[in-house]
């Protein structure tokens, strides 16, 4: 940690000072919210990862975060475990969000069942057969809310086994991120194997 702030403009001054790779942002402040200051400091610094941490669970905050250029949005209710995993996989360009928001995010911005993610191969069933069995028992409970260490209890691996099926399942499908890893298990019926899975 190389700074804090009480306020959004205290966090848009500390960024200024400090440089850091990522901020964790609350989003309700005195003054300057920490929406407004995300979308300031993203506008200065677009390289800096910014990270909604809050208690607020709302769709509308959670869509303006990430309209605002946020790279994750996590509940203070996860586990300091959790936190730290989700937090550790930023600087590989990876998303955080806290378990079922990311399935929200789907709904708003991947609307229709027959529509097809973000980012995601034309050919949804081509693409799935370049999957591995166990990339594929992977990608469906990460869709199912799980975090890399619960999938590697569930596997028997370790976390850093999953995190590099997840990069293996990502550029075979092409995509960029986990979250559109999750748009592409909702849309071809993956995730509906979780329960299975588990």
């Amino acid at each position: 940690v190389v700074g804090t702030a009480r306020d959004g403009a205290a966090a848009v001054a500390a960024v200024r000072e400090h440089r850091p790779d990522a901020v964790l942002m609350d989003i309700q402040m005195p003054g300057c919210d920490g929406l407004t200051a995300t979308r300031l400091i993203k506008t200065e610094f677009p390289e800096i990862k910014i990270v909604i941490l809050t208690m607020n669970d709302d769709d509308q905050s959670l869509f303006e975060a990430m309209k605002s250029g946020a790279s994750g949005y996590l509940l203070k209710n996860l586990e300091t475990t959790e936190l730290l995993e989700l937090l550790a996989g930023l600087p590989k360009g990876e998303t955080a969000f806290s378990p079922g928001l990311a399935e929200r995010l789907l709904q708003e911005f991947v609307p229709g069942k027959g529509s097809q993610p973000a980012g995601a191969p034309a050919n949804g069933d081509c693409a799935r057969k370049s999957l591995t069995l166990r990339q594929e028992k992977v990608l469906t409970l990460i869709a199912g809310g799980l975090t890399y260490k619960q999938v590697a209890e569930l596997l028997g691996v370790s976390a850093r086994t999953v995190r590099f099926h997840m990069n293996e399942i990502l550029e075979r499908l092409h995509l960029e991120n986990r979250v559109q890893a999750i748009a592409y298990a909702s849309q071809t019926n993956l995730a509906a194997g979780t329960n299975k899975a588990q």
